[in-house]
This record gives structure tokens, C-alpha cells and sequence, in this order.
């Protein structure tokens, strides 16, 4: 469907990956967009590794980024579940009419992204901390820490779980929940045996005191690891990082001393590669994702735990959502009720799931040990690779299709929508 013209222009709050995704489906909607980035420099090199699952490929693929996204990381093999002790519980090899997932660096995705901002002309504004809004009859004003401004007819919060968005939207909104685990990980020059050393497979194991997920890098060089431990507390990232990248490793040696392979990963682990991730947080449901001419896209509304696999893609999806519902609902309230009618429900069972999957993971000993007991049950009668994956991997977003407006609340209608 070719994108109508259109005089709008929205301004989009945050310049991680959502940001950048959601002007670039606008652009592609034909919808003005620039990018506004509380940071006073851009993020090359920042970040850790995720994965971007079939769906979420799919929708980087309609905004003409599939080449670029394919030639960083690595594909995803199959999915190995592991007892912490060196036993299968199950595997998923995933669907095979659908691409493999890929692993990367989130630094490999954000430069893949700011050189097409900057290919399509996208302008992208740093040291500009949102502070307030100012609405109109006609648009919306953003205002900045530094003094400065800027109108446009939308504004866009893409900034994250941390969102001033949210609470310029709704003051009451839920903040993000912290998960009660920290992410540690790395890399190791211990070399795996067959196709895992290969980078062929990817492993979880639920280990006697913490989770341990592992997998080999492309080039047999050496193996890719985190650790997902139990911290009650949750600590700032200046905290963390006083810890020192030294004394975590030691920890997680110590926590997975009696898990295989993850002793002998770890053993062979290289301090200086160490990360440390203690804002491993969820959004819990966002009564409002739309106030007026703002919206929510990404984190800022919809942050499942890590454990989904899911974050980078329901991101991606979302952002390409509310550019269809904005191309083909010109009142902007109709749009975004169309926007959230389509994404809620999606992003909240696949939340739900994952937090079921957290709560695992920061489980005591006896929790641990009942999953391992009952995993294999589970696997073979509820949990095939079909029933599975094919709701979530199998998700695709049909450009070309109509968006059709939906009723909004308290017109005496339900608030489910369709694409016409």
C-alpha cells in the first residue's frame, strides 16, 4: 500500500531501538518524525546481547531492513532446555517455514538503525531530556531540560521502562517492576563440544541456585554465557558497577560450582568481557497507553522479562502497528485506540507467560527442583514446539491491510479492533 500524504508530523521520544523503528515505520506510513534522546551521545557499543525472533525480523523486514539485520550476529539454533546437571529436558528446533531468530549485540542493531536514519534523513536530537508537554487544538509542544522545544502534531514515548511519557499521560501509570534477578554475563574461551561449539544450539539451564543460559560463538572461538541471580534487592547501576566485573564473576562461580557445563564456562571466563544488567525489569499493564495527541510504543508500555525472548520484537511490532493505524486513521484519537486494540492483548498474554517462566528462575532450591521433576512431563503433553512458538514466532503484520477504526470506550462498544 503506498502511504498517503499527509501534513503530520510526530515527535518521537527516546533513541534506543524503539525510537528510531517507530520513526522509520512513520516515514514509511508517510508520516513526518524526529527523534529526541535524553543521552547527549549516541549509544554505539552500549548495550548486551538479545535475541530478535522470527516475528520481530519479519517486521524489521517491511521497513526494508532485512538484508542489513541479516548480515550481524548470529542465527538461532535449536533451543536446548537443560537440569544444570548436563541433561536434556527438551528441545525445540523451531518451525520450519519461518527464518531462524537471530542473536546480536544491541550495539550491532542501533548502528544498522542510525545509519538508515540517517540515510532517509531523520533527524535524531541528543541532550534532549523531555521535562513537560504543552498541548494544543492544533499539536504538541515538547519541552527540554536544556530550555529548548519542539512542536509537532503527535508525540511518541519510546523512552524506555523509565518513561516520562507514561506519567505526562497518565501521572498515576504503574512504574516498572524489578524482576528480583540480575543479569550477569559474558564471554569464555572454553569451547564446546559439537554443534553447540559451533554456535549451532542454544542453551537454559535451570541450575541448583541460579539460572544459566550459554550458547557457542559462530567462529568456534569461544562461548557466549549469563547468569540470571537471585537479588532481592534491587541495586542502581552505579551500585552494581562498584561491585567490580571481577567479584560478579566470582559470584557466579560460586552459585553455579556444581552446574554443568557452567563450572567449566565460567572457569575459563575472561573478567574484562563482564556485564552486569541489574535493571532487568517488567511493565506491569498500562491502564492508558494514549493520552490526547501522546502515545506509548515499546518498553515504555509493554516490557516483558527477559525470559520471553520477546522485548526487541513486541517493540518492532508495535512501532509498525501504530504507523498502519496512523496511516489509515487520520484522527489521531481513532488511531490510537486502533493501535492499542491490536497490540494489547498480544503483548500482555506473551508478558504473562514470561513472568511465569521469571518467577522460575528466582525461585528457592525446591522450586528449582520441582521444574526440573516436572519439565520433562510438561514438554512431552502441553509444550510442543507447535503450540509453543507458532502464536508468538509465527506473528506477522500485513502491511498492505486496511486498519479499520474501532470504538473507543464509553461509546457503548467493545474495544477490540480488526483490520478491515
Amino acid at each position: 500500500m503506498t502511504a498517503p500524504r499527509t501534513s503530520k508530523k510526530a515527535l518521537v521520544i527516546g533513541g534506543g531501538i524503539a525510537g528510531p523503528v517507530t520513526a522509520l515505520a512513520l516515514r514509511k506510513a508517510g508520516i513526518e518524525a524526529e527523534v529526541f534522546e535524553a543521552y547527549r551521545t549516541s549509544a554505539e557499543g552500549i548495550g548486551g546481547t538479545f535475541m530478535i525472533a522470527p516475528n520481530g525480523l519479519g517486521a524489521l523486514a517491511l521497513l526494508g531492513l532485512e538484508a542489513e539485520v541479516g548480515r550481524i550476529g548470529q542465527p538461532v539454533g535449536p533451543m536446548v532446555i537443560e537440569d544444570g546437571k548436563g541433561g536434556v529436558l527438551a528441545e525445540f528446533a523451531g518451525l520450519a517455514d519461518l527464518p531462524r531468530g537471530r542473536l546480536m549485540r544491541r550495539a550491532e542493531l542501533y548502528e544498522v538503525l542510525q545509519r538508515r536514519l540517517a540515510e532517509t534523513g531523520i533527524a535524531i536530537h541528543h541532550g534532549k531530556r523531555l521535562v513537560g508537554v504543552e498541548e494544543g487544538p492544533d499539536g504538541i509542544t515538547a519541552r527540554f531540560a536544556d530550555g529548548s522545544s519542539a512542536t509537532g502534531d503527535l508525540l511518541i514515548g519510546a523512552d524506555g521502562t523509565g518513561s516520562t511519557v507514561r506519567t505526562l499521560i497518565d501521572p498515576a501509570a504503574p512504574a516498572a517492576q524489578y524482576t528480583g534477578l540480575l543479569g550477569v554475563g559474558g564471554y569464555s574461551s572454553h569451547r564446546l563440544p559439537g554443534r553447540a561449539g559451533r554456535g549451532e544450539s542454544v542453551h537454559f539451564a535451570n541450575g541448583s541456585r541460579a539460572f544459566f543460559g550459554y550458547w557457542g560463538l559462530a567462529d568456534g572461538s569461544g562461548t557466549a554465557w549469563f547468569s540470571n541471580i537471585p537479588q532481592p534487592q534491587q541495586l542502581s547501576p552505579e551500585a552494581a558497577r562498584a561491585v567490580g566485573a571481577a567479584e560478579w564473576l566470582r559470584r557466579c562461580r560460586e552459585l553455579h560450582a556444581e552446574d554443568l557445563p557452567a563450572r567449566d564456562v565460567l572457569r575459563a571466563a575472561d573478567p574484562a568481557t563482564v556485564e552486569i544488567f541489574p535493571k532487568l525489569e517488567i511493565m506491569p499493564s498500562v491502564p492508558h497507553w494514549y493520552r490526547g495527541r501522546m502515545v506509548l510504543v515499546g518498553d515504555s508500555v509493554h516490557a516483558p522479562s527477559n525470559s520471553s525472548g520477546q522485548g526487541v520484537s513486541l517493540a518492532v511490532e508495535s512501532a509498525v502497528e501504530l504507523a498502519r493505524c496512523l496511516r489509515d486513521l487520520p484522527d489521531h484519537t481513532a488511531a490510537f485506540a486502533a493501535y492499542e486494540a491490536l497490540r494489547r492483548p498480544r503483548v500482555e498474554k506473551i508478558a504473562a507467560d514470561a513472568a511465569r517462566t521469571n518467577s522460575q528462575k528466582a525461585s528457592g532450591a525446591v522450586g528449582r527442583m520441582v521444574f526440573r521433576l516436572l519439565a520433562p512431563i510438561a514438554m512431552r503433553i502441553f509444550m510442543s514446539p507447535e503450540k509453543m512458538l507458532r502464536p508468538v514466532h509465527g506473528y506477522r503484520i500485513d502491511w498492505e491491510q486496511r486498519v479499520a477504526p474501532v470504538r473507543v470506550p464509553g461509546t457503548g462498544a467493545g474495544r477490540h479492533g480488526r483490520a478491515a
